[in-house]
């Protein structure tokens, strides 16, 4: 009789299962973040098979830019139908529009930034206690800095100096009032291993990560996605490239990758290939040494 050997997909896959039974067992009012992208989609399928036969036991809850990718929302309302999730949007549009934030003008112009306010008001409406997300540690230096329960104080604000210690896989989820905690069930995965899980299980993923032709602009070295959401500069000409994204994020600081990639094994060849980060695409990153945690400062996901 064979034995059964659990193999590295297996250990990542029973860690993340046991944080999110972890959280719904400790926390009273949980949610997903939910981007669309390969990692929250991750976490769904992970969740699934965390509390089967039973549905899913927290929302999910998507931070809408209003400058994400039309195939991107596409691909979230067909799954959301199909699994039968329960699905809150919260839009930074309404934001802009109550006064709470006011909308970047310029070349570099983005909304990535203003989406903080937009999920602590969100956080603070539903009473959230513990938001979920698929935050890697191998993505960016300050995520590597990041607990897996990382707590956030009254004011949605992260302070590295005051994470609680994890042993083992014990996991602390006390927190005083007004605090929430952000969840990364993910932490230990690498990008590689994401890309593996997804191709084991089957998981779909947007067309997005797949190449198309789409119009594209040079910017900053880096072929970016033409859109109205972005301003045009006098040097800027769009012209049809076939491209692929390694991150799915807000259209004006999210750049693509010329690749020749249309299956997930090709995108697991072109990865092991690669010599950049995913996070090396998006242009919100760069505008300091200490952009990413600068903004998981002031209460950024």
């Amino acid at each position: 009789m064979s034995k059964y050997v659990l193999d590295h997909l297996d250990y990542l896959e029973a860690e993340s299962i046991h944080i999110l039974r972890e959280v719904f067992s400790v926390f009273s009012k949980p949610a997903l973040l939910f981007s669309g992208g390969k990692d929250s989609l991750v976490i769904v399928f992970l969740s699934k098979k965390a509390f089967a036969p039973a549905p899913i036991p927290y929302p999910l809850l998507h931070i809408d830019t209003g400058h994400n990718f039309p195939e991107t929302l596409s691909f979230r309302d067909q799954l959301i139908r199909d699994l039968k999730l329960d699905l809150k949007i919260r839009y930074v549009q309404d934001s802009i529009d109550q006064g709470r934030v006011q909308e970047e003008k310029g070349k570099f112009a983005s909304r990535n930034s203003l989406q903080t306010v937009t999920l602590l008001d969100a956080i603070e409406e539903l009473g959230l206690d513990a938001c979920i997300g698929g935050a890697r540690r191998d993505e960016e230096k300050a995520r590597a800095k990041e607990r897996i329960f990382s707590v956030r104080d009254e004011f949605g604000q992260w302070d590295p100096k005051m994470q609680k210690p994890e042993l083992w896989d014990l996991y602390n989820g006390n927190i005083h009032q007004g605090a929430n905690v952000r969840v990364f069930p993910l932490s230990n995965w690498t990008e590689l291993d994401i890309w593996n899980y997804i191709q084991r299980e089957d998981i779909p993923i947007p067309s997005l990560y797949f190449t198309h032709s789409r119009q594209t602009i040079i910017r900053q070295n880096q072929v970016f996605p033409y859109s109205s959401f972005i301003t045009l500069q006098r040097d800027e000409n769009p012209e049809e490239r076939l491209v692929r994204f390694r991150t799915v994020g807000d259209m004006s600081c999210t750049a693509a990758m010329e690749a020749k990639a249309y299956t997930v094994s090709e995108i697991i060849d072109d990865i092991i290939e690669s010599r950049t980060t995913e996070r090396g695409a998006r242009l919100d990153d760069k505008r300091s040494e200490t952009s990413m945690e600068d903004r998981k400062r002031g209460g950024y996901f």
